[in-house]
């Protein structure tokens, strides 16, 4: 599968769950759901890929971080992991764990709104508590704009979870699209181009971006840095940067906020 269909496919299915779950809430409010979950499968996925490499590096092949009890996890796995992560998720907030019972669950909305305070608390005292703080503050779970009962508002929530539990990024991971980056950035472009002005504050088209990248490094055949301090969710510098043969990024910079939107400077 090539890049195109590779990402055409990946459009697909991210634009299924977003079109199935959307309905009274403005298109441009309501990707913060759609954004906010995806993000929370990701971090999840990367802390669990975290502990079960290293555990079974060290000869446990059978380690699932997943499957401990949370007791197991303070205990053995919690010292420590935040200096190096930025941040803790106990087994059981883990979004496997959570979209299991998505359907079922008459509490989802406020067990999920009770993970990510838990997930932002966990940095609480540490360097990187200014970076988590207020990661899901506009992913607010209970919202009346997700419905009017808590219900309907379950409901809308599983719709998000089980879709975007759906999506098999394996079947990306190892080919030429970054999965997790390009999902954010079609959706916000897709509710950027429907939300008029409000919603192109917050995006510039990728071919912008990337001919803004190629003008910078014209000519210059070793770059020490590429510093981008308004780039938004998907660090367009960054991608074009790294496809350089010269040329790495090395980190990046904390994040600040502008409109309640979280942007990161790149170097």
């Amino acid at each position: 599968m090539n890049e195109t269909t590779q990402r055409a496919e990946l459009h697909r299915k991210i634009w299924a769950i977003a079109d199935n779950v959307r309905g009274a809430v403005d298109g441009w409010d309501f990707k913060q759901y759609i954004l906010g979950i995806l993000f929370y499968r990701f971090i999840s996925e990367n802390m669990t890929e975290f502990f079960d490499s290293a555990e079974q590096e060290a000869g446990d092949l059978e380690f699932r971080y997943a499957e401990l009890s949370d007791k197991e996890a303070e205990m053995d796995f919690r010292p420590n992991t935040v200096e190096d992560k930025g941040f803790f998720i106990l087994p059981s907030q883990l979004f496997e764990n959570i979209v299991k019972t998505a359907r079922t669950n008459e509490n989802l909305n406020t067990d999920l709104a009770n993970i990510f305070k838990a997930i932002e608390g966990s940095a609480v005292g540490f360097a990187s508590e200014d970076d988590i703080k207020g990661l899901f503050e506009d992913v607010d779970t209970t919202s009346n704009r997700l419905g009017s009962t808590v219900a309907e508002k379950n409901k809308r929530l599983a719709d998000i979870l089980t879709g975007i539990a759906s999506i098999n990024f394996d079947d990306f991971k190892n080919n030429d699209i970054d999965a997790f980056g390009d999902a954010y950035e079609y959706l916000i472009s897709n509710y950027a181009s429907n939300a008029g002005k409000s919603g192109g504050e917050f995006f510039t088209p990728q071919t912008v971006s990337k001919l803004l990248a190629r003008l910078v490094m014209e000519g210059k055949e070793t770059i020490n840095k590429v510093y981008d301090p308004t780039c938004g969710f998907r660090v367009i510098i960054m991608t074009q940067a790294n496809s350089q043969v010269n040329t790495r990024v090395l980190e990046l910079l904390p994040k600040f906020k502008i409109k309640k939107m979280n942007r990161w400077c790149a170097v």
